[in-house]
Protein backbone atom coordinates (compact mmCIF):
# COMPACT_ATOMS: atom_id res chain seq x y z
CA UNK A 1 0.00 0.00 0.00
CA UNK A 2 1.18 3.44 -0.88
CA UNK A 3 1.11 6.24 1.61
CA UNK A 4 -0.79 9.12 -0.02
CA UNK A 5 -0.87 11.33 3.06
CA UNK A 6 2.00 13.53 1.83
CA UNK A 7 0.52 14.05 -1.63
CA UNK A 8 -1.52 17.23 -1.97
CA UNK A 9 -5.08 16.68 -3.03
CA UNK A 10 -6.26 17.59 -6.51
CA UNK A 11 -8.50 20.24 -4.98
CA UNK A 12 -5.53 21.78 -3.16
CA UNK A 13 -3.50 21.81 -6.40
CA UNK A 14 -6.32 23.65 -8.20
CA UNK A 15 -6.56 26.17 -5.37
CA UNK A 16 -2.82 26.85 -5.49
CA UNK A 17 -2.90 27.21 -9.28
CA UNK A 18 -5.81 29.64 -9.02
CA UNK A 19 -3.87 31.68 -6.43
CA UNK A 20 -0.84 31.79 -8.76
CA UNK A 21 -3.06 33.09 -11.55
CA UNK A 22 -4.46 35.76 -9.22
CA UNK A 23 -0.89 36.78 -8.35
CA UNK A 24 -0.06 37.06 -12.06
CA UNK A 25 -3.16 39.24 -12.45
CA UNK A 26 -1.91 41.56 -9.70
CA UNK A 27 1.48 41.71 -11.38
CA UNK A 28 -0.10 42.65 -14.71
CA UNK A 29 -2.21 45.29 -12.98
CA UNK A 30 0.83 46.86 -11.30
CA UNK A 31 2.85 46.85 -14.54
CA UNK A 32 -0.05 48.53 -16.35
CA UNK A 33 -0.48 51.09 -13.59
CA UNK A 34 3.24 51.89 -13.55
CA UNK A 35 3.29 52.26 -17.34
CA UNK A 36 0.31 54.63 -17.22
CA UNK A 37 2.08 56.78 -14.60
CA UNK A 38 5.36 56.65 -16.51
CA UNK A 39 4.04 58.14 -19.73
CA UNK A 40 2.65 61.68 -20.03
CA UNK A 41 -1.10 62.17 -20.10
CA UNK A 42 -1.05 63.19 -23.75
CA UNK A 43 0.39 59.78 -24.73
CA UNK A 44 -1.92 57.65 -22.59
CA UNK A 45 -5.52 57.87 -23.85
CA UNK A 46 -8.36 58.68 -21.45
CA UNK A 47 -9.90 55.50 -20.09
CA UNK A 48 -6.73 53.40 -20.40
CA UNK A 49 -6.72 52.51 -16.70
CA UNK A 50 -10.31 51.27 -16.65
CA UNK A 51 -10.02 49.54 -20.01
CA UNK A 52 -6.79 47.80 -19.00
CA UNK A 53 -8.20 46.79 -15.62
CA UNK A 54 -11.29 45.33 -17.28
CA UNK A 55 -9.20 43.38 -19.79
CA UNK A 56 -6.99 41.96 -17.03
CA UNK A 57 -9.95 40.93 -14.83
CA UNK A 58 -11.97 39.43 -17.67
CA UNK A 59 -8.95 37.76 -19.26
CA UNK A 60 -7.89 36.18 -15.98
CA UNK A 61 -11.38 34.80 -15.36
CA UNK A 62 -11.65 33.52 -18.93
CA UNK A 63 -8.33 31.73 -18.56
CA UNK A 64 -9.46 30.20 -15.26
CA UNK A 65 -12.67 29.00 -16.89
CA UNK A 66 -10.80 27.48 -19.83
CA UNK A 67 -8.47 25.66 -17.41
CA UNK A 68 -11.39 24.19 -15.47
CA UNK A 69 -11.01 26.50 -12.49
CA UNK A 70 -13.86 28.43 -10.92
CA UNK A 71 -13.97 32.05 -12.13
CA UNK A 72 -14.75 34.76 -9.58
CA UNK A 73 -18.17 36.26 -10.37
CA UNK A 74 -17.40 39.46 -8.45
CA UNK A 75 -14.22 40.18 -10.43
CA UNK A 76 -16.08 39.33 -13.65
CA UNK A 77 -18.68 41.92 -12.67
CA UNK A 78 -15.99 44.49 -11.86
CA UNK A 79 -14.18 43.63 -15.09
CA UNK A 80 -17.30 44.23 -17.17
CA UNK A 81 -17.97 47.56 -15.45
CA UNK A 82 -14.34 48.68 -15.86
CA UNK A 83 -14.16 47.51 -19.47
CA UNK A 84 -17.39 49.27 -20.54
CA UNK A 85 -16.53 52.48 -18.66
CA UNK A 86 -12.97 52.46 -20.00
CA UNK A 87 -14.08 51.75 -23.56
CA UNK A 88 -16.59 54.60 -23.40
CA UNK A 89 -13.93 56.99 -22.06
CA UNK A 90 -11.44 55.75 -24.66
CA UNK A 91 -14.00 56.51 -27.40
CA UNK A 92 -14.69 59.95 -25.94
CA UNK A 93 -18.13 59.09 -24.57
CA UNK A 94 -19.20 59.82 -21.03
CA UNK A 95 -20.70 57.05 -18.96
CA UNK A 96 -21.98 57.10 -15.41
CA UNK A 97 -20.64 54.14 -13.45
CA UNK A 98 -23.46 53.83 -10.89
CA UNK A 99 -26.29 53.41 -13.44
CA UNK A 100 -24.05 51.00 -15.36
CA UNK A 101 -23.59 48.93 -12.19
CA UNK A 102 -27.36 48.89 -11.61
CA UNK A 103 -28.03 47.76 -15.20
CA UNK A 104 -25.43 44.99 -15.06
CA UNK A 105 -26.63 43.89 -11.64
CA UNK A 106 -30.21 43.65 -12.94
CA UNK A 107 -29.08 41.68 -16.00
CA UNK A 108 -27.12 39.28 -13.77
CA UNK A 109 -30.21 38.67 -11.63
CA UNK A 110 -32.29 37.92 -14.73
CA UNK A 111 -29.62 35.63 -16.22
CA UNK A 112 -29.38 33.65 -12.98
CA UNK A 113 -33.01 32.60 -13.48
CA UNK A 114 -32.22 31.12 -16.89
CA UNK A 115 -28.93 29.46 -15.94
CA UNK A 116 -29.90 28.19 -12.48
CA UNK A 117 -30.03 24.44 -12.19
CA UNK A 118 -33.50 23.11 -11.51
CA UNK A 119 -33.73 22.51 -7.79
CA UNK A 120 -37.48 22.12 -7.76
Amino acid sequence: MKNNENLPSFKEEKRKYSERLDTIGWGLFLVMLGAIFLFPDKIVPEGSFLLGSGIILLGLNLYKYLKGLKPNSFTIFLGIVAFIAGLCNFLGKSVEIFPLILILWGISIILKIFFRKNKE
